[in-house]
């Protein structure tokens, strides 16, 4: 960081620091999920239960790009912070240029790999009828776009870790409130189904990946980019795509258990319960994009003050992070509960059939997703200090656990079985992540202990 700004930082009390860059980041993630929210409120009541259905095919492809541009975010912004902490501004330059480099490459490498073989996605699902069509006029405008829906996850972390976090809500913002008001076109007026809720998305999402590459290249930017600094470095590109790569992994989780969860609902009943599976994912997303906010919100934090040997400061916004985080779960689980029936019929309408499915779901699919937020904040912390490969091993055993309890349980509890699959899941993984937290606390502070003595021994010697 510029040691101006890191006057500044150190002038700030830790809360003021904290909420500083944690509210800009959840706002921002909240307002991203605000307009999923109303794409879902748009295609329930205008296209049904089968627009809703076809959509929620379509995810799993959709995240693998969000993935890829979280991956690409999480991993160059971290390497980014962690030099800028070290007062490394020639390494902070390269990791945020390379992240650029990657962020075109690989949304190209998406494009052809959907265009291709996108069909296959919805195959898996057993998708078929009305819905199936839905999804794949979808994805084949999302695929046309892909670099573009990769950068727009991807840049607002940039931006955020580049000591804008303002910036970056806003870009999101502007992007959320274009989305909000194409879907309105698009879908309410012109009545352009699944296809205007693609296109309004894809241009929605290039109006914040334009924006924030003119930021990055003006005066306003503390890292400035220029085109010598989007010269791939293998050994960086390899670097940032090892450190974020359990994030991209998060989002594979995802795709991975809507595809499975779609499935089973198709075999078990039919396309309702998918769009009922799409509208408790709506919901969910409010929350899982609440605690991404708070994690890669602290997440700068936590690698600036890991780079510059300020464990205590450390680990006091990594506490903050999970109680806020845990926190906020408990509290959306206890409103869902209370208001399910009036949050089902936002989106199922006069849908009577699709809104008792909804409400099961919401009630038994999201009874622990605090869990959920445990799991985020746990990765986001190994990746700010730098060990991707156990922030990777807890997002791989977040998929790997799921499949005894997709297995067992439709077949014992049916339709129930798969609502509560990935609830039971999740209190088994929490428990193996609380003992990998509280072991690497004690490794933090016996390295704490150990600066100290050998501060004083070097004291008593001078």
């Amino acid at each position: 960081m510029s040691e101006k700004y890191t006057q500044k930082l150190k002038s700030l009390s830790i809360n003021r620091q904290f909420w500083g860059y944690v509210l800009p980041t959840v706002g921002a993630m909240l307002v991203s999920g605000l307009y999923q929210l109303v794409d879902g409120i748009f295609i329930g009541r205008f296209i049904g239960a089968e627009g809703l259905a076809g959509i929620h095919m379509a995810s799993p492809a959709v995240n693998a790009l969000y993935g890829t541009g979280m991956m690409l975010g999480v991993g160059s912004g971290a390497i980014s912070s962690i030099a800028r902490g070290e007062k490394n501004s020639a390494k902070a330059r390269q990791a945020l240029g390379n992240g650029f480099s990657l962020i075109l490459f690989l949304g190209l490498l998406c494009s052809l790999l959907l265009t291709v073989g996108g069909h296959w996605i919805l195959t898996l699902q057993n998708a078929s009828g009305v819905a199936a069509e839905h999804a794949t006029r979808y994805l084949q405008i999302i695929a046309i776009a892909a670099p573009m829906t990769a950068g727009s996850m991807a840049i607002p972390l940039l931006v955020r870790n580049d000591q804008a976090p303002f910036v970056a809500t806003l870009l999101i913002v502007l992007g959320a409130v274009m989305n909000i008001m194409l879907n309105a076109l698009f879908i309410g007026y012109f009545g352009w189904g699944l296809a205007g809720a693609a296109l309004g998305t894809v241009l929605s999402q290039s109006l914040l990946v334009v924006l924030g590459l003119i930021y990055f290249f003006s005066e306003k930017a503390h890292t400035r980019l220029s085109l010598k600094a989007l010269r791939p470095d293998w050994k960086m590109n390899i670097k940032i795509c090892s450190t974020g790569f359990s994030s991209m992994l998060m989002f594979f989780y995802f795709s991975f258990i809507t595809m499975a969860h779609n499935y089973l609902f198709l075999q078990h009943g039919d396309h309702v319960l998918v769009g009922a599976f799409a509208i408790v994912g709506y919901v969910g997303i409010l929350y899982y994009l609440f605690a991404e906010g708070v994690a890669a919100g602290t997440q700068p934090l936590i690698s600036y003050h890991y780079g510059s040997g300020n464990l205590d400061l450390m680990k006091s916004f990594i506490r903050r992070m999970l109680w806020v985080t845990i926190g906020f779960g408990v509290l959306m689980v206890a409103v869902i509960n209370v208001f399910a029936d009036s949050i089902a019929h936002i989106f199922s309408g006069d849908d009577m059939a699709l809104h008792s499915a909804a409400v099961l779901g919401l009630r038994l699919h999201l009874m622990a997703i605090f869990l959920d937020g445990l799991i985020f904040c746990a990765g986001v912390f190994f990746q700010s200090i730098g060990v991707g490969r156990k922030a990777t091993f807890i997002t791989m055993g977040n998929m790997l656990i799921q499949l005894p309890f997709l297995l067992i349980l439709p077949q014992v509890l049916g339709t129930n079985g798969v609502w509560l699959s990935v609830p039971m899941s999740n209190i088994a993984l929490s428990l193996l992540i609380v003992w990998m937290l509280v072991r690497e606390w004690r490794k933090f502070s016996h390295r704490q202990k150990e600066h100290v003595r050998n501060a004083s021994s070097q004291q008593c010697t001078a």
